[in-house]
Formats: C-alpha cells, structure tokens, sequence
C-alpha cells in the first residue's frame, strides 16, 4: 500500500475516489488481520493465561485451554475472512500486485460487493468479541490492570501516526502528526515532507537506525519532555490523533482514555488494548467501504502521462507510521529508494523499554527466572516488531539473551530464552 502510493507520486497522478476507497477497503482487511494474529496469538497470553504461566501453557494453546474452544476457532475463521475479502477485492491476500501507478487494476463487481457486506458485518462482530475478552479477563483484574498503570511499563516520549483533516486516526491517507509528551502538536506533515521532519541515528552495534524528530536534533536514549524520541503503532496514533472516525471506535477510545487517566497515555502495556479498538474502527470502516455505491464505479485508473522521477508514499502499518520514497530514471526504473517503517520508528522506545523493564524487575539477589524473562519480552513484543522488515535480514529465531552485571560492569548471571 505504500509503495502503490509512492508509485502514484513519482509518476505524478492521483488515483480516482473509487480506487482510493477500494484500497482502503482491501487495507482494512489486512489490518484487522494483523492485528488479531498479534493479540490473540502474541499478547494475549501474556495477559489471559498469565506473565508468569510456564511457557508450554503461555501461548495460542494455552490461550485457548482459557477461553473455550469456539473462541479459538472463531479467530482462526475470521482471520480467514480477513485475507478472503482481500482476495476478493484485490486477488491475492499477501504482496498483491492490484495497485498499480494511477490506481487499481480492477474494479469490483456487484455479486463481489454482496458477498463483502455478509463478510464484513462478520468482521464487525469479532472485533467487538475481542473488546469484551478485554473486559472480562483483563480490565476485571486487579492484578493485570496495576501491571498496566505501574511505573514498569513505562516510557513517556513524543508520538506519531496518520491523521484526517479532523485530527482522526486514519490507516490509509492524510497527514503524519507529532505530539510531545504532554499531547501538544509539535508538527503536521505530508509524505514530501517527512525528511524536514525525520533523521536516523545510526549505532555502530546495529543495522537498524535510530529515528528522531530532525528539529530536536539527537540527544540520545532520553525521554520526557524535549526529547526527540517518538513513538508510533497503536499507542503512537492513539496520543497523536484527536479521537477515532468511527463511532464506536470513538466510544472505546474515549474509554480508554478515562480509564487511563487522560492523555496522552505513557503506559506501554496499554498498547494491547488500542489495538483491540482499532481493530473495531478498521472493521467499521470497513463496513462503511462495502456499503459506500461508489466503490462499484468502474473507473478505477487514471492513465499516467508525466515521465517519472521521484515519489513518496506513506501509511500506517500496523506496527506504525510506514514511509516509502522512490527516486528513478525516465523508464520508471528505481534507482534510488529510502524506507522507514514501524519498527525502525520504533527502534530507539523498544531499546529503552527493554531496559528500563529489565532494570525494573531484576533485583540484586533475586532469583531470574522464566518468568521474569517473559516480562522483558512483553516490553517489546507490545510492539508488534518485524526486525526483519527493519534490517532486512532473516535470522530465522528470536535468540533473546540478558546478561545481568554488577555496579563495576562484572557480568554476574545471563540467561537466554
């Protein structure tokens, strides 16, 4: 979806509404997707079957052994319905080839729209399923909801995400808003902007950089205010945006924000929760899409007619503010091209979350164990990371270590997962 955006900017056109609405539709899909594979077969565990649960139990099995068998089958069904309306609209779930410069390759058939509005309305249901589980068995306990407000998961910076011309969280267009840590604007930006805006820090350990807001200038692993660090994904487009463009969306953002004390919120855990809620605006708006006639009208392309040259696309993915910037020749050929996605965004708050949870919860004496373990994974698996999207390499296993030192930097204990 990025690229298809950056692809309409370096040959200058701009897509007609019913191709813009279809791939939002096709978006929305993949979002609601994403995201419940995330929280039901990442997260969730964590808080339904318990941080603490040994580890053959603190997972999809387990978590399923927790809430019944007809709601570990309804998941995986309505994950299927998610890449089949993504089939439908634009013909393959994954890596689809249905954008193309100046819009979409086909338009939607009448008996495809049918079908849509059952599959869509279904998608509605399962998302408000995921609010109640939430309810139920994580806001209902006291134990998980003081592990939400506690100082450990904690890390006040600066946040990012796509807004609408009312300040709404958008996943598909609009513009990249910045708030501070006390939830002030501090920018607005559009796609052509975002080098005005963002640099990349680079440490010599790592081949993923390090954003900051080019105006702060980089002032290391710091936060509170005057940071340059930010933060983006569920929580990021949460504090960034004015509300949802949804109403019950809106309703279960505004209760998020009661609960939590008002905004901006700085508690990471609560991450997990403003994914659930988008998962219900993506499916409202999903609903809004199937139903909108315009999505039936057949011109969905505009023929490019300028020579190409450069572009910039940008989205929300779902781990956050996705950037894509294409230069190329005058065949259209890339030869030069720059992304950031969400987890390079996000490289600098998950490498100070770590930490700070590991500081947190190791004591001098204590005993390391599983447990604890899972507790420093849950400060960045909030995140929803692709390390291999951000780096570009495919390591194959997630070979988490920590080595814990004494005051003189003597290394005392490591354990690995």
């Amino acid at each position: 979806m990025a690229s298809g955006k950056a692809v309409d900017a370096v040959y200058n056109v701009k897509p007609p509404v019913p191709a813009r609405k279809l791939r939002e539709l096709y978006y929305m899909a993949h979002c609601i997707h994403s995201h419940a594979a995330h929280f039901y077969a990442l997260a969730a565990p964590d808080f339904i079957v318990g941080p603490d649960a040994p580890p053959s139990k603190r997972n999809i099995l387990g978590l399923i052994e927790k809430v019944g068998l007809e709601v570990g089958k309804e998941v995986i069904r309505q994950r299927a319905i998610s890449q089949e309306i993504q089939i439908i609209v634009g013909g393959r779930a994954t890596h689809p080839v249905w954008n193309i410069p100046g819009g979409v390759s086909k338009a939607l058939k009448a008996d495809e729209r049918e079908k849509l509005k059952g599959l869509a309305a279904e998608q509605l249901d399962f998302a408000k399923l995921g609010l109640k589980l939430f309810d139920d068995l994580v806001l209902s306990n006291k134990e998980y909801v003081d592990l939400i407000l506690g100082d450990g998961y904690e890390l006040v910076t600066n946040y990012m995400g796509l807004v609408d011309e009312n300040n709404k969280v958008n996943f598909y267009d609009g513009k990249v808003r910045v708030v501070d840590t006390e939830g002030k604007e501090i920018t607005k930006y559009s796609e052509n902007e975002y080098l005005e805006n963002v640099a990349e820090h680079v440490e010599p350990y790592s081949y993923l950089k390090f954003p900051y807001l080019k105006q702060y200038g980089w002032q290391g692993f710091k936060e509170g205010q005057g940071t340059s660090i930010y933060q983006v994904a569920p929580l990021g487009r949460f504090n960034a945006a004015d509300g949802m463009a949804t109403p019950e969306a809106q309703a279960a953002y505004e209760k998020f924000y009661e609960t939590l004390g008002g905004k901006p919120v700085h508690k990471l855990l609560a991450t997990h929760w403003a994914r659930l809620i988008e998962i219900l605006y993506a499916a409202e708006r999903l609903n809004e899409l199937v139903n909108d006639d315009e999505i039936l009208e057949t011109n969905v392309r505009v023929i490019p007619s300028t020579t190409p040259r450069e572009g910039v696309g940008i989205i929300e993915a779902p781990r956050g503010t996705l950037t894509h910037h294409y230069w190329t020749d005058e065949n259209g050929i890339v030869t030069k091209a720059n992304l950031i996605v969400g987890t390079t965004n996000n490289n600098a708050p998950i490498s100070m979350a770590v930490k700070k949870v590991a500081m947190r919860f190791i004591k001098k004496g204590g005993e390391v164990t599983d447990g604890l373990l899972n507790m420093v994974e849950m400060a960045f698996r909030l995140f929803d990371p692709c390390f291999s999207c951000a780096t570009h390499s495919l390591p194959g296993q997630m070979p988490l270590a920590i080595e814990i030192k004494n005051s003189e930097g003597e290394l005392v204990n490591k354990v690995s997962r």
